[in-house]
C-alpha cells in the first residue's frame, strides 16, 4: 500500500520535531564531552558580550511547547489536506534535522561548522514564515495559536541565536574585530537585531517576533547591569521595540 504524501509529510514533521526535542533533552542530561550547551557558553565563551543572561534560554521551554503542539495539530487526520500546512511542506522537518546537527556540532566544539548548521535551521524557518504569510494571512484561531505563533517564536529566537553563534564562531577563529572593541561590536550587533525585529514588525505587525527580541535584549541588559555601555543600549533598544510593537498597526495604516 502506497502511503499518501500528506501522511508522509505529517509523520516526518512529527518525528523530526520530537527527535529534536529528545536530542536537546538528552544532551542536557548526558552532554557530549561532559559540558552542556549552556556550560560551554558560560566557560569557553563567557567573554562573548552579546550572550544573554542564563534565564533567557528558558524560552526553549516555550518554543518546544509550541512546536510539539504544532506537530500534534498537523498530524491529526482532519488536517491532512489543510492547505496552510501543505504550504509548510518539509521545511519544519529540515529545520528540526538541522537543529539536531547543530547540537552535536556545538557540543563536539566544531563551532564554525555549528554556524553553518544554525543557518540551515534559520533558512527553512524563513521559508515557512513567508509561505504561511504569518500574521498577514487570514487564518482560523486554531491555526493562529498552533501554527503561526509557534513558528514566529521559533524563527525569532533562531534569528537571535544566529547572531550569537556568529559571534562565537568569529571569537573561536581569533577575529580581531577590525579595530573595534568588543563593547562596540556588541552594540552594533544589537542594532542589527533591533533593526531586523522592527522591520518584521512594521511589515507584518508581528508582535510575537519582536517580543522575543525584547526578551533577549532585556536578558543582555540584566547580564551586564554593571556595564552601562552595554546595559544602557540593550535597554534602550528593547524600549524601542516595545514602542514599535505598540504602534506598528498605526504606522502600517499610515504608510498604505
Amino acid at each position: 500500500m502506497k502511503l499518501n504524501r500528506d501522511i508522509v509529510r505529517q509523520l516526518l514533521t512529527l518525528i523530526a520535531i520530537l527527535a529534536a526535542f529528545g536530542v536537546n533533552v538528552l544532551t542536557n542530561i548526558a552532554p557530549i564531552n561532559g559540558l552542556s550547551i549552556g556550560e560551554i557558553s558560560n566557560t569557553l565563551f563567557k567573554q562573548i558580550l552579546i550572550t544573554p543572561a542564563n534565564y533567557a534560554f528558558l524560552i526553549w521551554g516555550l518554543i518546544y511547547t509550541g512546536l510539539i503542539s504544532l506537530a500534534a495539530y498537523q498530524a491529526q487526520p482532519n488536517q491532512r489536506q489543510n492547505p496552510t500546512l501543505r504550504r509548510i511542506g518539509y521545511l519544519l522537518t529540515a529545520s528540526s534535522g538541522a537543529q539536531i546537527v547543530w547540537v552535536v556540532l556545538f557540543q563536539t566544539r566544531l563551532f564554525v561548522l555549528s554556524l553553518g548548521a544554525m543557518l540551515l535551521i534559520l533558512l527553512p524557518l524563513i521559508g515557512a514564515y513567508l509561505r504561511l504569510d504569518v500574521v498577514k494571512g487570514a487564518v482560523s484561531r486554531q491555526q493562529k495559536w498552533f501554527v503561526h505563533r509557534p513558528i514566529s517564536i521559533y524563527f525569532a529566537w533562531i534569528s537571535v541565536a544566529t547572531i550569537v553563534n556568529g559571534a562565537i564562531a568569529l571569537d573561536y577563529l581569533g577575529w580581531s574585530g577590525w579595530g573595534v572593541n568588543p563593547q562596540g561590536w556588541t552594540v552594533i550587533m544589537m542594532v542589527i537585531g533591533t533593526a531586523i525585529a522592527a522591520t518584521v514588525t512594521l511589515q507584518r505587525a508581528d508582535r510575537v517576533y519582536s517580543g522575543v527580541f525584547v526578551w533577549a535584549l532585556g536578558a543582555i541588559a540584566v547580564r551586564h547591569l554593571d556595564t552601562v555601555i552595554i546595559a544602557g543600549p540593550a535597554s534602550g533598544f528593547a524600549l524601542i521595540l516595545i514602542l514599535v510593537m505598540i504602534f506598528s498597526r498605526q504606522i502600517r495604516q499610515k504608510s498604505t
